[in-house]
C-alpha cells in the first residue's frame, strides 16, 4: 500500500525576511498565497506557489542559527527546480547579480544543471528539462 501522494511543501527558515521574500518572489518568481505575521513567535510565515502549486513555506524567526556547511550538512541538501532553458535561467540570475556556479552534466541523464544560493546560502539547483 502506498501511503504518500506527493511532496506537500518545503519549509525554509531565513535570517532576513524582507531580503528572502524579495528573492523568492521577485527573483525566482514564486507566487504569494498568503503572508501571516505570528506575533507570539515574532515570526512571519509566507506561503509560496509555483504554477499555482503550493511549494514553499518561508519562515522568519529571531536569530536563527546559521547553516552548518554547504552543501553537505545533515538534513536538506538543496532545493531543485526544473527549467526549460538553463541558459535563460543563468541569464536571468546574472542580470540580478546572482552568482551562478559552473554548469554541470548529470552523469546518468546527461542533463545540464547548475546552482545558485539564496540569501542565507541555501543551495538552489536548476535542472534543465
Amino acid at each position: 500500500m502506498q501511503m504518500l501522494n506527493k511532496i506537500h511543501h518545503t519549509a525554509i527558515i531565513c535570517s532576513n525576511y524582507e531580503k528572502s521574500k524579495a528573492f523568492y518572489v521577485n527573483i525566482l518568481g514564486l507566487e504569494i498565497i498568503q503572508e501571516i505575521y505570528r506575533a507570539e513567535r515574532e515570526s512571519y510565515k509566507l506561503d509560496l506557489a509555483l504554477n499555482n502549486q503550493y511549494c514553499i513555506e518561508l519562515f522568519s524567526f529571531p536569530n536563527p542559527p546559521k547553516r552548518t556547511s554547504r552543501p553537505e550538512a545533515t538534513g536538506l541538501r538543496h532545493l531543485a527546480f526544473e527549467v526549460n532553458s538553463l541558459d535563460s535561467a543563468i541569464d536571468h540570475f546574472t542580470k540580478h547579480n546572482i552568482e551562478v556556479e559552473p554548469i554541470r552534466i548529470d552523469e546518468f541523464t546527461n542533463k545540464r544543471y547548475t546552482f545558485i544560493a539564496d540569501p542565507d546560502d541555501l543551495p538552489i539547483e536548476f535542472y534543465e528539462n
